[in-house]
């Protein structure tokens, strides 16, 4: 799968192409710079062709295109009426916290971590409560496993001090992690013991890699299905976050009434033209999922070999899931904030590890969903900077 070129991308007027002048690459925000699914786009023609831009049908096709896609890719057997969809993953988070917990309970998540996990737990009523994800061996510069895991302990006795809820980051970003089947028992465990509602962010889920393994965290136990749900969305594999509509997913009778129970226009709210284009994801895009998966593959690679080459003070673990890569400027002695000196002396766009959390001082996360040129060219940018 080929990226569109520059000209082209420079001509689109999402966020990543109209942040920052025309000399800085963007390498921040999670868009892809590959050009729409044929079907997705085909599917889309089709609807604005006979005027269908309405509001979505109670009955949709949506749960069923899910629990299809589901089945056939990780072999997670989801009933379609546990299944409802929102605008985006963010709001199906928010709106979830406001019923399953009460203003002011704590709540966990695991930095570094997606920046927006800061601002909603507190928009849906929690006060956020830290517990960074572990690296046993020490960050270092593996090309190989990741090291990475979830700090059980520390989970553990955030429950026992009162936390209410988890929100898992599954697979994780900007780490790339997908959570290893024994993290995601024994966190359904700890939920069971401690009575508390784990939210799963799977978004990254559809963007796994060859090497990777990619567990539901709904599927792992009965535990898990008591005492969770499940967000994801077509959005960030196929690159339709614009289009506003996601899933919440739950596997027990209890949480298919918490999601239930909901406002209506948590659900009302999905965009028609977002509903057609996750229905034509999951059900015809998976043939265009594998090429864009290859194409990553290989940039995940080629920045290895860009960096040992060009800039061996940066260090980098390969992802085993979605297009981020997650660079460890410490070395460099840039700072605690090398995104900063990236932009100002590159003219390359990263976000601040600093975002993720405190354990991102000195970090800085590059989506490398791009053409291999692009990413040559911003490597090249960041090695001439560091001799600057």
């Amino acid at each position: 799968m080929d990226a569109d070129p520059l000209t082209l991308l420079r001509t689109r007027t999402s966020a990543k192409w109209r942040s920052y002048p025309d000399d800085v690459l963007p390498m921040f925000v999670a868009e892809t710079d590959f050009p729409l699914a044929e079907p997705i786009a085909r599917a889309l023609h089709a609807a604005i062709d006979r005027s269908d831009t309405g509001y979505i049908a109670p009955e949709n096709g949506l749960g069923a295109a899910f629990s299809a896609f589901a089945e056939a890719r990780w072999g997670w057997r989801v009933d379609p009426q546990q299944v409802a969809s929102t605008t985006d993953v963010s709001v199906g988070i928010v709106e979830t916290f406001r019923r399953a917990i009460n203003p002011g309970d704590r709540v966990v998540i695991t930095p570094p971590v997606y920046p927006p996990f800061f601002d909603l737990v507190p928009e849906g009523g929690g006060v956020i409560v830290e517990v960074p994800m572990l690296h046993p061996a020490g960050y270092g510069d593996a090309r190989g496993d990741s090291g990475w895991a979830l700090d059980l302990d520390g989970i553990e006795r955030a429950f026992v001090a009162g936390a209410r809820a988890l929100l898992l980051c599954n697979p994780h970003n900007p780490l790339g992690h997908p959570q290893t089947v024994e993290d995601l028992i024994a966190v359904a465990d700890l939920a069971a013991q401690y009575d508390v509602t784990v939210i799963s962010d799977e978004v990254h889920a559809p963007l796994t890699h060859h090497d990777g393994t990619f567990i539901p965290f709904l599927s792992v136990s009965a535990e898990a299905a008591e005492h969770g749900v499940a967000v994801t969305s077509a959005s960030k594999a196929w690159n339709l976050a614009g289009l506003k509509c996601a899933v919440m997913v739950t596997a027990s009778e209890r949480m298919r009434q918490l999601v239930a129970g909901m406002p209506e226009e948590v659900t009302t709210r999905t965009s028609q033209l977002g509903l057609v284009a996750n229905i034509a994801a999951f059900t015809e895009g998976v043939p265009w999922l594998d090429d864009e998966l290859a194409a990553l593959e290989s940039n995940r690679a080629l920045l290895a070999e860009l960096l040992d080459a060009q800039l061996p003070g940066a260090r980098y673990e390969q992802p085993r899931a979605s297009y981020l890569a997650w660079l460890d400027f410490r070395g460099l002695g840039w700072g605690d904030d090398p995104a900063q000196v990236a932009l100002g002396r590159a003219k390359v766009a990263l976000i601040n590890g600093l975002d993720f959390g405190s354990p991102g001082r000195g970090f800085a996360r590059l989506n490398f969903g791009c053409s291999p040129d692009v990413l040559a060219e911003a490597v090249s940018r960041l090695a001439a900077a560091s001799t600057a």
